[in-house]
């Protein structure tokens, strides 16, 4: 009985190990991975205000101001969406201009005041933008809200400083505060709900002293 017993490697075991060799030995040299020696990312010290508070950081080079604004400061209003600067939902206000967070290194920002959603009200004293967007039920999931509000500011301080747009008649005059001007200038805040109607609302009764 005991003869009978098989010691050596099965034939699926066999067939097995041959196919994994096969496979690992078809693959071309330039479609490896290349064996890099390990460096250490580079760090550089960043200083911001952000929401009217000095905040020092250090920072891999490499770091975007959203993920330094979420990762680092915890302040997660502000949302990662595309991260390819294309819906919007991560828009700040830096020196007072709004600005695609994903798109923008953190060290460039050296010194400038940043404003996320969590600085342009608190629920107990809620900004005029943010209460209008609930007035008018702009917000709908929520989650490009807080890009959206920060946009919708900074929309209405470009209009009253003047700046034209592409839909404006003439340039020469001060652009009005209209529904066409809002849409035009808000096309880079992307909505999936479809709220876009009720952002405008909410954006007009803001320029007209309603919220």
């Amino acid at each position: 009985m005991a003869d009978n017993v098989k010691t050596g490697p099965s034939r699926r075991t066999v067939i097995a190990a041959g196919a994994v060799s096969a496979a690992a030995t078809s693959i071309p040299a330039y479609a490896k991975p290349a064996q890099l020696p390990g460096k250490p990312p580079m760090r550089v010290p960043v200083s911001l205000e952000v929401n009217g508070q000095a905040k020092k950081l250090e920072l891999d080079t490499r770091t975007t101001l959203l993920d330094a604004l979420r990762e680092h400061l915890k302040l997660t209003g502000t949302k990662k969406g595309c991260d390819h600067g294309q819906c919007g939902a991560c828009t700040v206000l830096v020196n007072g201009e709004r600005i695609n967070s994903c798109l923008s290194l953190a060290v460039q920002h050296q010194g400038d005041k940043v404003t996320t959603i969590e600085g342009l009200g608190t629920p107990d004293k809620l900004h005029a933008m943010q209460s209008a967007f609930i007035k008018h039920d702009g917000y709908q999931c929520g989650y490009c809200t807080p890009g959206q509000i920060c946009s919708a500011v900074a929309v209405l301080d470009e209009i009253r400083a003047g700046i034209p747009s592409h839909v404006q008649l003439d340039v020469s005059e001060p652009p009005p505060l209209s529904n066409m001007e809002f849409r035009e200038r808000m096309s880079g805040n992307i909505c999936r709900c479809g709220a876009y109607s009720n952002i405008a609302a909410a954006m007009a009764d803001v320029a007209g002293g309603g919220a």
